[in-house]
Protein backbone atom coordinates (compact mmCIF):
# COMPACT_ATOMS: atom_id res chain seq x y z
CA UNK A 1 0.00 0.00 0.00
CA UNK A 2 1.57 3.39 -0.97
CA UNK A 3 0.32 5.41 1.90
CA UNK A 4 2.62 4.11 4.62
CA UNK A 5 5.35 4.29 1.61
CA UNK A 6 7.82 7.37 1.32
CA UNK A 7 10.15 8.57 -1.86
CA UNK A 8 12.77 10.71 -1.51
CA UNK A 9 13.96 13.48 -4.66
CA UNK A 10 16.12 15.97 -3.98
CA UNK A 11 19.48 17.75 -5.39
CA UNK A 12 22.92 16.31 -6.32
CA UNK A 13 26.07 17.94 -4.39
CA UNK A 14 26.41 20.26 -7.57
CA UNK A 15 23.48 22.01 -6.85
CA UNK A 16 24.11 23.00 -3.14
CA UNK A 17 26.15 26.01 -1.90
CA UNK A 18 29.01 23.41 -0.22
CA UNK A 19 28.71 21.58 -3.42
CA UNK A 20 30.85 17.99 -2.45
CA UNK A 21 32.03 19.37 0.97
CA UNK A 22 29.90 17.47 3.49
CA UNK A 23 32.19 18.57 6.38
CA UNK A 24 30.86 22.12 5.60
CA UNK A 25 28.52 22.95 8.73
CA UNK A 26 25.35 24.05 6.57
CA UNK A 27 25.48 20.77 4.76
CA UNK A 28 25.86 19.00 8.55
CA UNK A 29 22.67 20.93 9.02
CA UNK A 30 21.21 19.73 6.21
CA UNK A 31 21.98 16.36 6.89
CA UNK A 32 20.41 16.63 10.50
CA UNK A 33 17.42 18.48 9.81
CA UNK A 34 16.45 15.68 6.75
CA UNK A 35 16.74 13.02 9.32
CA UNK A 36 14.24 15.06 11.37
CA UNK A 37 11.84 15.16 8.72
CA UNK A 38 12.35 11.81 8.25
CA UNK A 39 11.29 10.96 11.87
CA UNK A 40 8.74 13.04 11.64
CA UNK A 41 7.42 10.89 8.43
CA UNK A 42 8.15 7.57 10.71
CA UNK A 43 6.02 8.88 13.30
CA UNK A 44 3.14 9.34 11.27
CA UNK A 45 3.48 5.69 10.13
CA UNK A 46 5.24 5.56 7.13
CA UNK A 47 7.31 2.52 7.21
CA UNK A 48 8.80 1.91 3.56
CA UNK A 49 10.94 4.77 1.97
CA UNK A 50 11.81 4.51 -1.63
CA UNK A 51 15.78 6.20 -2.44
CA UNK A 52 16.74 6.59 -6.31
CA UNK A 53 20.17 6.43 -4.69
CA UNK A 54 21.44 9.94 -6.65
CA UNK A 55 24.48 11.11 -4.98
CA UNK A 56 23.66 13.83 -2.42
CA UNK A 57 20.02 13.73 -0.91
CA UNK A 58 19.11 10.52 -2.27
CA UNK A 59 22.00 8.88 -0.46
CA UNK A 60 21.96 11.27 2.74
CA UNK A 61 18.27 10.11 3.24
CA UNK A 62 18.71 6.35 2.79
CA UNK A 63 21.79 6.52 5.03
CA UNK A 64 19.07 7.88 7.43
CA UNK A 65 16.50 5.28 6.60
CA UNK A 66 19.11 2.86 7.64
CA UNK A 67 20.43 4.28 11.12
CA UNK A 68 16.48 4.95 12.42
CA UNK A 69 16.03 1.51 11.32
CA UNK A 70 17.92 0.51 13.72
CA UNK A 71 16.02 1.22 16.71
CA UNK A 72 12.86 0.23 14.42
CA UNK A 73 13.03 -2.88 12.95
CA UNK A 74 9.55 -2.40 10.96
CA UNK A 75 11.49 0.24 8.41
CA UNK A 76 12.21 -0.66 4.79
CA UNK A 77 14.27 0.80 2.31
CA UNK A 78 13.84 0.27 -0.92
CA UNK A 79 16.14 1.54 -3.94
CA UNK A 80 14.57 1.91 -7.41
CA UNK A 81 17.72 2.67 -9.53
CA UNK A 82 18.02 3.99 -13.13
CA UNK A 83 21.07 1.66 -14.20
CA UNK A 84 23.53 -0.55 -13.04
CA UNK A 85 26.53 1.53 -13.51
CA UNK A 86 25.05 5.09 -12.07
CA UNK A 87 27.60 5.47 -9.21
CA UNK A 88 30.54 4.60 -12.10
CA UNK A 89 31.93 7.61 -12.55
CA UNK A 90 31.49 9.46 -8.52
CA UNK A 91 34.49 9.97 -6.58
CA UNK A 92 35.90 6.81 -4.26
CA UNK A 93 34.04 8.10 -1.11
CA UNK A 94 30.66 8.78 -3.01
CA UNK A 95 31.05 5.25 -4.93
CA UNK A 96 31.92 3.41 -1.29
CA UNK A 97 28.71 5.10 0.33
CA UNK A 98 26.64 4.05 -2.16
CA UNK A 99 27.98 0.50 -2.40
CA UNK A 100 27.16 0.11 1.27
CA UNK A 101 23.45 1.28 1.06
CA UNK A 102 23.06 -1.15 -1.96
CA UNK A 103 24.35 -3.89 0.99
CA UNK A 104 21.97 -2.70 3.18
CA UNK A 105 18.56 -2.38 1.53
CA UNK A 106 15.57 -4.65 1.69
CA UNK A 107 15.03 -4.17 -2.00
CA UNK A 108 16.82 -3.03 -5.43
CA UNK A 109 14.98 -2.62 -8.44
CA UNK A 110 16.86 -1.33 -11.87
CA UNK A 111 15.15 0.64 -14.28
CA UNK A 112 17.60 -0.58 -16.62
CA UNK A 113 20.82 -2.75 -16.93
CA UNK A 114 22.43 -0.37 -19.36
CA UNK A 115 22.01 3.55 -19.02
CA UNK A 116 19.42 5.28 -21.65
CA UNK A 117 18.50 8.54 -21.98
CA UNK A 118 15.20 9.03 -20.04
CA UNK A 119 15.90 6.23 -17.45
CA UNK A 120 16.50 8.70 -14.86
CA UNK A 121 12.75 10.13 -15.76
CA UNK A 122 11.48 6.56 -15.45
CA UNK A 123 13.69 6.00 -12.22
CA UNK A 124 12.05 9.19 -10.74
CA UNK A 125 8.44 7.99 -12.14
CA UNK A 126 8.33 4.77 -10.05
CA UNK A 127 9.38 6.54 -7.38
CA UNK A 128 6.30 8.41 -7.35
CA UNK A 129 4.46 5.45 -8.16
CA UNK A 130 6.01 3.65 -5.42
CA UNK A 131 4.69 6.15 -2.39
CA UNK A 132 1.58 8.09 -0.94
CA UNK A 133 4.29 11.01 0.28
CA UNK A 134 7.15 12.60 -1.66
CA UNK A 135 9.81 14.30 0.39
CA UNK A 136 11.52 16.71 -1.70
CA UNK A 137 14.71 18.32 -0.65
CA UNK A 138 13.76 21.27 -3.41
CA UNK A 139 15.37 24.77 -3.75
CA UNK A 140 12.57 25.95 -6.07
CA UNK A 141 14.50 25.92 -9.43
CA UNK A 142 11.70 25.10 -12.31
CA UNK A 143 14.30 23.16 -14.56
CA UNK A 144 15.79 19.51 -13.37
CA UNK A 145 15.13 16.21 -12.19
CA UNK A 146 14.01 17.38 -9.00
CA UNK A 147 11.43 19.93 -10.52
CA UNK A 148 9.85 17.37 -12.19
CA UNK A 149 9.57 14.75 -9.75
CA UNK A 150 7.86 17.02 -7.98
CA UNK A 151 5.28 18.19 -10.37
CA UNK A 152 5.03 14.66 -11.51
CA UNK A 153 4.05 13.94 -7.51
CA UNK A 154 1.63 17.14 -7.38
CA UNK A 155 -0.22 15.30 -10.76
CA UNK A 156 -0.27 12.31 -9.61
CA UNK A 157 -1.79 13.21 -6.37
CA UNK A 158 0.84 12.50 -4.05
CA UNK A 159 1.04 14.23 -0.68
CA UNK A 160 4.12 16.06 -1.37
CA UNK A 161 6.32 17.83 1.42
CA UNK A 162 8.87 20.34 0.00
CA UNK A 163 12.16 21.27 2.06
CA UNK A 164 14.24 23.82 0.62
CA UNK A 165 17.96 22.99 1.59
CA UNK A 166 19.06 26.18 2.42
CA UNK A 167 16.86 27.82 4.72
CA UNK A 168 15.22 24.70 5.90
CA UNK A 169 11.44 25.61 5.25
CA UNK A 170 9.03 22.55 4.99
CA UNK A 171 6.25 23.40 3.37
CA UNK A 172 3.49 20.28 3.44
CA UNK A 173 1.49 19.93 0.37
CA UNK A 174 -2.42 18.00 0.76
CA UNK A 175 -3.25 15.99 -2.19
CA UNK A 176 -6.23 17.07 -4.05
Amino acid sequence: MVNNCCAFTGHRPHKLPWRFNEADSRCLALKAALAEQITQIVDAGVTDFYSGGADGVDCWAALTVLELREKNPALRLHLILPHKRQADKWSDSAQEQYHSILKQADSIEYVSHEYYDGCMLDRNHRLVESAGVLLAVYNGERRGGTAATVRYARKAGRKVIIFDPISFAVIRERRE
